[in-house]
């Protein structure tokens, strides 16, 4: 079964393209950002369902759906649109449209209006075996296929949402604040093209929450929950995750306290002491991926893949996932300051880095005087 999404904003696409998956696991979901490319691919695939976004950068919404409804009279069509009066909905009533559904949406909307017009699957999907060898996988991760691992009490909360209970932003935020892969992906959503206009780059969870409002927040980081594949079922990969989750979280705390002594202000340092240990996390992730599709790695190796993955793979990230370049130098600090033109906050990254680290006295000491505190 193959099933169509036009959008031009890519996490909304993404969150859309999870919900179909959740609901017919197996499906294969297309994206598309534009009118000239989704027909183009409608001449090649069969569809069994459409969901399109009204305005699109190079034609409208309906008109592709026109086009569409010229040649086939019965696949379902889901028309997605910031409209909602009702001299939109009857323009567009004659195309026979299946669903009609207004953006920001309720996710639990979103599979109440759709569930009904995909069909049933004929067959259960089972995962690929692959056999290569790990490193060989991991050195040939494409940029789409880098993550990390969300935290079990956060997915399962935000899951709620999806068969239909309410979420609220306020009771959710103080989780997150512990998540490194969300407050990750939020940061990069908020800081894309789709959201960011001309505006400065955000670089902590509430610059991001501010921008993205608090609807379009708990809808995205539901998309991310639904992706999220399951680790809490892998002993060895769950209490590894979890101590460099602590870590990152332990640092968090302590360069949050410090700035405040000092009068600095701390949304960044937070974020970029979550974001310290994203290279472990992300070799994490990708090990429980390349297991869960038939192969095995044993402790010393995975262990050793941890070694000599995480630092390649976090700057693959912090690349692709345009990672602000204040975020990118505080994450540095944690582990050495620069040689020359050091900034305060950085100076406060590492003494928090050092004092958790239980550092010589010598190197505490000189911090502290360099951060203005002795």
């Amino acid at each position: 079964m193959n099933v169509m999404v036009v959008d031009d904003d890519p996490w909304m696409a993404e969150l859309l393209k999870q919900i179909v998956m959740t609901m017919r696991p197996g499906v294969q979901v297309n994206c598309f950002s534009d009118v000239r490319s989704a027909l183009a691919a409608w001449q090649e695939v069969s569809y069994s369902l459409v969901l399109a976004d009204w305005n699109l950068p190079d034609d409208s919404g309906i008109r592709m759906l026109q086009k569409i409804r010229e040649h086939d009279n019965t696949t379902p069509l889901v028309m997605i649109t910031g409209r909602a009066d009702r001299q939109s909905v009857m323009e567009i009533r004659p195309l026979g449209i299946s669903a009609f559904i207004t953006k920001p949406f309720d996710v639990p909307h979103v599979v109440k209006c759709i569930e009904g017009l995909l069909p049933a699957l004929d067959y259960v999907p089972t995962s690929a075996v692959c056999r290569e060898a790990f490193s060989s996988y991991l050195n040939g991760l494409a940029d789409s296929d880098l993550d990390l691992p969300m935290l079990a009490k956060v997915k399962e909360k935000l899951q709620l949402g999806y068969s239909g209970e309410a979420l609220d932003l306020r009771e959710l935020v103080g989780d997150w604040q512990g998540d490194p892969a969300l407050c990750a992906h939020l940061i990069t959503v908020s800081n894309s093209p789709a959201y960011i206009g001309i505006a400065t780059q955000c670089t902590s969870l509430n610059d991001a929450l501010r921008r993205l409002g608090a609807r379009t927040s708990v809808n995205l980081a539901l998309g991310f929950a639904l992706k999220q594949r399951r680790i809490e079922d892998n002993f060895i990969l769950t209490v590894l995750m979890q101590e460099h989750v602590d870590t990152a979280v332990r640092l968090a705390e302590r360069v949050v306290a410090l700035a405040k002594q000092c009068g600095v202000e701390s949304g960044q340092l937070q974020t970029a002491a979550l974001l310290h240990r994203m290279g472990e996390l992300c070799v994490i992730y990708q090990v429980h991926k390349w297991e869960s599709e038939g192969n095995k790695l044993d402790e010393p190796s995975l262990i050793q893949a941890v070694n000599d993955f995480a630092a390649p793979l976090a700057i693959k990230m912090k690349a692709c996932w345009g990672v602000p370049r204040s975020l990118r130098e505080l994450i540095g600090a944690v582990y050495a300051l620069p040689p020359t033109q050091v900034r305060r906050d950085q100076v406060l990254m590492r003494l928090a880095a050092a004092l958790n680290n239980s550092e010589p006295p010598a190197v505490i000491d000189r911090l502290m005087r360099l951060a203005g505190m002795s």
